[in-house]
């Protein structure tokens, strides 16, 4: 989704050279819907109608999300490769790219479909281990590494009785 919302940006930024209306309209195309005010939705209501390519981009992020909705593997792998397509042959070059970006790592963004991790967990606790390694500055043994990796990433609570 990141790289999707940097490509609505840069076809907004190449946009707002022609099209005046569309300065100071970043994050209007940027935020979910639930995250914008009332007087937010209206101009992006009315910007959307205005047959923009910034309005294709942000429709071609909603339908990207809708893609994470599905409940099978199979109708995602089918949302997602018509989107891949919809993308390439709209004609806006950073959509192109992400693309061929999604295109070619389908496998690990359609795995989320089977067990439903996300990378942020995996990255979240690495970093937990990385800070208990920097704190200790080195451990002696692989063993002691796996301990203190198992003590701070499972979140134990060691409280002694009392």
């Amino acid at each position: 989704m990141k790289l999707i919302g940097e490509a609505v940006d840069k076809v907004r930024r190449a946009e707002t050279k022609s099209r005046p209306e569309l300065k100071g309209s970043r994050y209007l195309w940027l935020k979910n819907d639930a995250n914008l005010t009332a007087a937010q939705k209206t101009a992006r209501g009315s910007l959307a109608k205005a047959n923009l390519k910034t309005a294709r981009a942000w429709a071609m992020r909603l339908a990207f999300q809708d893609i994470y909705k599905e409940r099978s593997r199979g109708w995602a792998e089918v949302m997602f490769d018509r989107w891949c397509s919809w993308a390439r042959r709209s004609r806006l070059e950073p959509m192109k790219a992400v693309a061929g970006t999604l295109r070619r790592h389908a496998e690990g963004i359609l795995a989320w479909f089977d067990s439903r991790i996300a990378n942020g967990l995996i990255e979240g606790i690495n970093s937990l281990v990385q800070a208990a390694k920097a704190k200790a500055r080195g451990y002696r043994s692989l063993r002691n590494l796996k301990a203190i990796t198992y003590l701070v990433a499972g979140k134990l609570q060691l409280k002694l009785p009392t």
